[in-house]
């Protein structure tokens, strides 16, 4: 009886695949390193060593190491306010189940990801960086607001909401996920018992305490 043959070792990747496969190689770097060492202290030639690539091969990709940071952050963040409009102008549901499922679709998309990393890395580096500050704002806070205004806007159309000062409510929305986001890296100097704590019960709470401030009360 003939042996069987070995299993076939997959074709090793054609030269314009691994080029096209580059870009995402050096931003998922570069997120790995500004989330330990922060963007001052990340050299561009250690991320290209963590990629696999050289110097100049990342220079091909990005001219800067700024334009490298944007990279990752509308990879890892801006690219879900796409996602999260779709899915509030298509949400059958009323707006509670909407706040609850935005709580839970942020901790799954960003804030269990080493993208929540690059929140922290701003608030202590912006003031050296007011470029990438300025950058970052547009990016991320400015659409991050405009979408919790939509929906808080939703629940008061439809009388599910009481009426709102929306410049004022997002950050009973945001407060605690900054919390979460911030504690991480330092889970035991924030947290007592951090091995007690559980992320998902935290954010379903915190979902449900920011909805009793915000529903409509009973005459």
């Amino acid at each position: 009886m003939p042996s069987p043959l070995p299993p076939s070792s997959p074709p090793p990747a054609s030269r314009s695949q691994r080029k096209q496969a580059r870009p995402g190689e050096l931003i998922d770097a570069a997120l790995d390193l500004f989330a330990e060492k922060g963007f001052a202290l990340t050299r561009v030639d250690e991320v290209a060593a963590r990629a696999g690539v050289s110097k100049g091969t990342l220079f091909l990709y990005f001219a800067s190491k700024e334009e490298l940071f944007k990279a990752v952050v509308r990879e890892t963040i801006t690219g879900r306010f796409a996602e999260w409009d779709v899915e509030l102008e298509s949400f059958a549901g009323n707006t509670c189940e909407l706040l609850h499922y935005c709580f839970q679709s942020w901790w799954e998309r960003v804030g269990s990801t080493k993208a929540s990393s690059l929140a922290k890395l701003m608030l202590g580096e912006a003031h050296n960086f007011p470029e990438l500050a300025l950058f970052y704002r547009r990016e991320v806070i400015e659409p991050g607001h405009a979408l919790i205004r939509r929906i808080l806007q939703r629940g008061m159309d439809r009388g599910e909401f009481r009426p709102l000062d929306l410049d004022q409510a997002v950050y009973l929305v945001l407060a605690p996920l900054m919390f979460l986001m911030l504690a991480q890296p330092t889970m035991g100097l924030c947290i007592p018992d951090p091995e007690r704590f559980d992320a998902a019960q935290y954010i379903r709470m915190q979902a449900d305490n920011a909805l009793h401030g915000l529903l409509v009360r009973p005459a």
